[in-house]
């Protein structure tokens, strides 16, 4: 029997209960039935035996349970977890020791609680380059590939997953290039457009066959000779970033890099209605997840693992300096994908809060609560437990997880990883917690110094560290530190982004 159609309880009762239209896809087969986002995080509930959730808090700050933004009731808990501690209590005092028993420690109970399991065996992506283009960014010519990673779904075939994402690369360039993946829509940017002859004759055959659907429109074209049915798309001066610089796409391949759009949705989508698709559908066979499965950030992660497996491919990329970069919720996912994948040379982390570089057990704005909520999906099934208010296990808090952000940023050591936020005045919502990011970024600094690589050249540790001021760049070391004075973008930083990975990478 076909994993897709192996048993389960709920499935079976939905598959009952599911109209026969429901019941077949394009090719024959049975598809798996969707839960909502609300009867897939009830089931989930369901399965580890939580009774209630405490509710996230409100953004709204005249709300009644709006959030905390007092920083003297924002560290609740005695500390945080010390990533240089062994969970016998045993010291890490090594590179080697890092290296050989903390960091699979760390990752270990990353999968476990936080972020769930990328399972065992999952299906091989077959890439195919539908399209090459030869485009001007900027004032830079480029060769744009757009591609499609087909993921092998002979296991259940009513679920297809093909993952989208567009290399672009500098036309002149002499040997292989730095690449930085960006998270976010994927699509060939800036498309060659016909000559002008090539526009007649498009635009002459279109008159002739709206003529042959209808004769009455040749009288309407001689009416109007000037009009064509399609014209070169008129020129458009760029959108600057916020700080007046060219587009990051623009700044990237005029220092040399190339740049790949890559779509996380065509990984996974970013609603809790479609954990029975995308990747981890396809793995499951339609399945609802269980507790410890990976939710969509470590789908995205291992998306972009799948990525950069093509471009090791590509002569056209320097693979050994390919880098990951996203924002807000995809800087999250691009913080996941450093730490559990140290392929990626570099990373720029912008805006990511809660599940991202900022620490869980911080109660200011985002919270806990709110990814235990809304946002589940993104995590993995345990990590429900750190917002229960009634179980069978009794009552978990944000204190009680075995791990935080400083963690989860110190597995990227010694890798080149930026820390990039906006501020509040201009859109970075104070709900982010810059602070609680530059908090776990400073004690991750220590993981960084043991590898050799330097922590941010500020004195104090997490709580007594003073956060710098705007525009005051901590760039001097592999861990970097950069809050600009934008909003909910991380392009401001881009210019300084490139000149610092610029100098740790060789270029």
């Amino acid at each position: 029997m076909s994993r897709c159609l192996s048993s389960c309880s709920l499935v079976a009762a939905l598959l009952l209960a599911a109209p026969p239209a429901a019941l077949s896809g394009d090719s024959g087969t049975p598809v798996p039935p969707s839960l909502t986002a609300e009867q897939d995080h009830q089931n989930m509930m369901d399965q580890l035996g939580i009774r209630a959730l405490r509710p996230g808090p409100s953004g709204d700050e005249k709300a009644p349970n709006h959030a905390n933004y007092d920083e003297a009731l924002a560290n609740p808990c005695a500390g945080i977890p010390d990533p240089l501690t062994m969970a016998d209590g045993r010291k890490v005092t090594s590179a080697k020791m890092w290296r050989d028993e903390r960091r699979p420690e760390l990752l270990e109970a990353f999968s476990r609680y936080v972020y769930g399991r990328v399972p065992a065996a999952l299906p091989k992506v077959a890439w195919t380059v539908v399209a090459v283009d030869r485009e001007m960014i900027g004032f830079t010519p480029v060769i744009a590939k757009d591609l499609v990673g087909q993921v092998d779904n002979s296991a259940c075939p009513a679920i297809s997953v093909r993952i989208h994402m567009t290399l672009v690369t500098p036309a002149n360039a002499t040997g292989p290039v730095p690449v930085l993946m960006m998270f976010g829509r994927a699509g060939v940017p800036a498309p060659r457009e016909p000559s002008a002859e090539e526009f007649e004759r498009i635009n002459a055959a279109w008159k002739a066959l709206l003529v042959q659907q209808d004769p009455a429109l040749r009288t309407v074209f001689e009416q109007h000779p000037a009009w064509q049915p399609t014209k070169p798309t008129p020129f458009q001066f760029p959108q600057m970033n916020e700080d007046g610089d060219p587009p990051n796409t623009w700044q990237l391949v005029a220092a040399g890099w190339g740049f790949v759009l890559f779509d996380p949705a065509s990984v996974q989508a970013d609603d809790g209605s479609g954990l029975a698709r995308g990747i981890i559908g396809l793995a499951n066979g339609g399945k609802p997840r269980g507790p410890e499965d990976w939710g969509a950030l470590r789908a995205w992660a291992w998306g972009a693992g799948r990525g950069l497996d093509y471009l090791e491919t590509d002569r056209a990329v320097d693979a050994k300096r390919v880098g990951i970069e996203g924002v807000s919720r995809y800087g999250k996912a691009a913080l996941v994908t450093m730490a559990f994948d140290e392929r990626f040379a570099v990373a720029l982390v912008g805006s990511s809060g809660k599940g991202g570089a900022t620490l869980l057990r911080r109660n200011f704005g985002e919270a806990v609560e709110s990814l235990t909520g809304g946002e589940y999906y993104w995590m993995a099934g345990n990590f429900l437990k750190y917002g229960a208010a009634e179980s069978r296990f009794g009552t978990l808090h944000p204190c009680d997880l075995p791990v935080d952000s400083n963690e989860l940023i110190a597995l990227c050591a010694p890798r080149a990883t930026f820390i990039s936020y906006g501020i509040p005045e201009k859109g970075d919502a104070k709900w982010l917690d810059h602070r609680g990011s530059f908090m776990a970024t400073i004690d991750a600094g220590r993981v960084f110094t043991l590898l050799g690589a330097g922590g941010l050249d500020i004195p104090g540790d997490y709580r007594s560290a003073q956060m710098p001021p705007v525009n005051e760049g901590h760039l001097g070391s592999a861990l970097a530190w950069r809050q600009h004075d934008g909003g909910h973008t991380d392009a401001p930083n881009m210019k300084w982004f490139l000149k610092w990975a610029g100098g740790l990478l060789g270029r």
